[in-house]
């Protein structure tokens, strides 16, 4: 059903490790690109997804990051550690540089595992879906949204299918919106679009960035459904007051949570009241900025707990 799409960023891992429960009782399958070394990190988010009895799709071929198209060490990782566990699908990222040959190469390779194609910008579909051949069945597709249109798509017809959006809107955080901004519809609409499934890049968005520079502006970015128009996906950008410098971020952190509580207690609030909100509350009781990897871990997490609801 719904699949995130997570880089294999510190907080991004600890978010599916701590949300393996809930993804897995969710029946989500969260996406994962790892782009740092070690695998220790990584190992332990896909064995919380085992014990979970949840299931993960590992991208062996990433294209952000020290491991970019390169599919020796995870390959090797997922022959030694999870061969024998189908709930961890192997990942092909298919790019626009990729080849047809390149792609059966791959699948080739990994066809002990659980295959998963990953569509973001390669153009022959037919080809790649003639060749599959009988095996094409066996195979499951997921397609962004914005590189793969709706020919495309059809090569795939009787393979599991699933379309992959990007609702965050990659801009300065003084620059996003003071009021909330349509998301996505694709939770209600997916089905329709032919789909077996959805996904996104929950509250961070497509674009990678090796690491962050200063914070002029912190912001806490809170998704939310909107019964009042559709049951459609929103996103608050709640900003810190002060933009001009990158000094005292845990000053600023108390202003844009501050504005996030001051918005909850409001008898407007759409925002459902996750496990994760919670934890803000918490922060905001005791005034401790915990870092903005933190922030973001939180931030995904009340995604992925508001899907779990909605859909559930």
């Amino acid at each position: 059903m719904y699949h995130p799409f997570f880089r294999g960023k510190q907080f991004e891992l600890i978010t599916i490790r701590e949300n393996a429960e809930l993804l897995a009782a969710s029946n989500f399958v969260p996406i994962i690109e790892p782009v740092k070394e070690p695998m220790s990190g990584l190992e332990r988010t896909l064995d919380a997804v085992c014990s979970a009895g949840g299931s993960a799709v590992t991208i062996v071929n990433p294209h952000h990051g020290v491991l970019a198209d390169s599919t020796g060490s995870i390959s090797d990782f997922l022959a030694e550690k999870y061969l024998p566990k189908p709930e961890i699908a192997a990942g092909i990222l298919l790019k626009d540089y990729a080849t047809t040959e390149e792609a059966l190469e791959c699948w080739q390779k990994h066809k002990d595992h659980q295959i998963t194609f990953i569509h973001a910008g390669f153009t022959d579909a037919k080809a790649l879906a003639n060749a599959l051949g009988s095996d094409l069945g066996k195979t499951r597709h997921i397609f962004f949204q914005k590189k793969c249109g709706t020919l495309y798509r059809r090569h795939f017809e009787g393979c599991q299918r699933v379309l992959l959006n990007d609702g965050f809107i990659q801009r300065r955080n003084r620059d996003h919106p003071d009021v909330p901004e349509f998301f996505s519809d694709l939770h209600i609409t997916y089905q329709e679009e032919g789909m077996d499934g959805f996904g996104d890049f929950l509250t961070v968005g497509d674009e990678f960035y090796e690491a962050g520079g200063p914070a002029y502006t912190i912001a806490i970015h809170i998704t939310f459904i909107d019964p009042d128009n559709d049951n459609a996906m929103y996103i608050h950008h709640f900003k810190s007051k002060r933009q001009d410098t990158p000094a005292d971020p845990a000053g600023k952190f108390a202003e844009a949570l501050d504005g996030l509580i001051r918005h909850l207690d409001s008898p407007d609030s759409k925002i459902l009241e996750t496990e994760a909100i919670k934890e803000f509350r918490l922060l905001h009781a005791k005034r401790h900025y915990p870092g903005l990897g933190y922030v973001k871990k939180l931030s995904m997490q009340h995604h992925i707990e508001t899907l779990a609801d909605y859909l559930g």
